[in-house]
């Protein structure tokens, strides 16, 4: 009952038929819709079409089956709840009111429950939006919109009902075969107003509920992700380019691209804040500038890994500068993975030549002749200082940490993965963030640390240059 399954694949062998080469200027994200598909053929191919064949394309554009992209078509198997977390302009709304429309339309007397964070967002988007179902149905006249009950009302007698997360007992009592429940992120009473839907849930053979939402890190949102009979769909906002104005595709980009907000809002992330965290997400977000002053110092911190080939850690490599106003900036990530000896040591002298760095610190507790010969072959003029841990990685953090705290370092634009590992050391000790240990973070304190602590901090340097 979810969806007719084959009609998103008819339309794609349609495609498959009618489109020619892409033009090489375009862009196709996967899982391209069959509109998009048609629309990126050489303007050549196009000129080989019909009149006949241009109408019927033209007819096509409004279908939902031929403009939908592969993400937004509901997913097949046995599941209870598609749960679509992406970022904003993705087409949650549409794909959410497309499979209410299906559903009302494919069971006669069907009853749909519409829940929204309050009654007025629930009429704005889902039922009155431009995605909503009203706008979106192919003939309206078939619809009864009646605002002050709530309630839309198909021609065969299915019925789609309005409902405020905000009111959680509103859904104590009424039963339902389906539920789209929107922005769960922002519902005030969530994990509330899902139980009770979920108990109202209970109509027909085959229940069901999708949930379309900017990941948020909620109660309910890490509870859905976790609970079993769930489909889950992600997104970013730049999958659905094709529909969307370049100019805000730009400008959103450049403002928010790596940023905590942007990660989530346009990627679809579930960035979590880790409780006991070191370094919190907040923090993270206060420290960003666009560029930095001038430098009077620039080093190149190296966190280099135990072992070598595709399972070792990664190599730590980042570059950070003492700016002219007595900060730190970080400037840059050029952390390594899955290399040599060799070569991750060849990427620390290529990051050490862009940067024009003053010189290399890195950990030697993991072999320190190692580490300083193959530094050294890789640039016979390269600047090193290796240094010696005496404690754990997060009580080397802590002092770094603090300066961050004091507002004296900055981060010149988004480090994303870096900035993931920060804000999985926890106080007192431990990490909790990806990857099996935190090289880049570790690799950002010893350049921190021997740009802004000095001697008073790094106890056991011993210097080559």
């Amino acid at each position: 009952m979810s969806a007719p399954q084959g009609a998103w694949a008819a339309a794609q062998r349609f495609a498959d038929t009618v489109a020619g080469v892409p033009d090489p200027g375009v862009m196709l994200p996967d899982g391209a819709s069959s509109v998009e598909r048609i629309a990126a053929t050489l303007r050549a191919d196009r000129a080989a079409w019909s009149r006949r064949d241009t109408r019927l394309l033209l007819g096509l554009i409004g279908r939902w089956d031929y403009a939908a992209r592969a993400a937004q078509w509901p997913p097949a198997g046995d599941w209870r709840t598609w749960l679509i977390l992406a970022g904003r302009g993705f087409g949650k709304t549409r794909a959410g009111a497309e499979w209410v429309r299906m559903q009302a339309e494919a069971m006669p007397g069907a009853r749909i429950a519409l829940v929204a964070a309050s009654l007025a967002e629930g009429r704005a988007v889902m039922v009155e939006g431009e995605s909503g179902l009203l706008a979106i149905a192919p003939d309206t006249s078939k619809l009864t919109w009646e605002a002050s009950l709530r309630r839309l009302s198909w021609g065969n007698g299915a019925q789609a009902t309005l409902y405020s997360a905000g009111e959680p007992e509103s859904l104590r009592g009424p039963q339902h075969h389906f539920a789209w429940c929107d922005e769960i992120g922002k519902w005030s009473r969530g994990v509330e107003a899902w139980d009770n839907l979920a108990m109202g849930l209970r109509l027909g053979p085959d229940p069901r509920s999708v949930v379309t939402t900017t990941p948020r890190a909620v109660p309910l949102v890490r509870r859905l992700m976790d609970a079993p009979g769930v489909a889950i769909t992600r997104g970013r906002t730049g999958d659905n380019r094709a529909f969307l104005a370049p100019s805000f595709i730009e400008t959103v980009t450049e403002t928010y691209g790596g940023t905590r907000f942007g990660r989530q809002e346009l990627d679809g992330e579930l960035i979590d804040e880790i409780e006991g965290a070191l370094w919190s997400r907040g923090l993270l977000e206060t420290v960003r500038v666009a560029a930095a002053p001038a430098l009077t110092r620039v080093v190149v911190g190296v966190d280099p890994p135990a072992g070598s080939g595709a399972a070792s850690d990664a190599c730590g490599i980042v570059v950070a500068g003492l700016g002219e106003d007595g900060c730190a900036y970080v400037l840059d990530d050029a952390s390594v993975r899955g290399l040599s000896p060799e070569g991750w040591a060849a990427a620390v002298a290529r990051a050490a030549a862009r940067w024009n760095a003053d010189r290399v610190v890195a950990e030697a507790n993991n072999g320190g002749a190692m580490v300083d010969s193959v530094l050294r072959a890789a640039e016979a003029e390269l600047p090193i200082a290796l240094v010696h841990a005496t404690h754990g990685k997060v009580a080397r953090a802590e002092p770094v940490q603090a300066l961050y705290a004091r507002g004296r370092v900055r981060h010149v634009g988004a480090f994303t993965a870096l900035e993931d590992e920060l804000a999985g050391l926890l106080i007192g000790g431990g990490y909790e963030g990806p990857g099996r240990s935190p090289d880049r973070a570790d690799a950002l304190v010893w350049a921190v640390t021997e740009l802004m602590l000095g001697k008073v901090a790094r106890p056991g340097v011993r210097s080559f240059a």
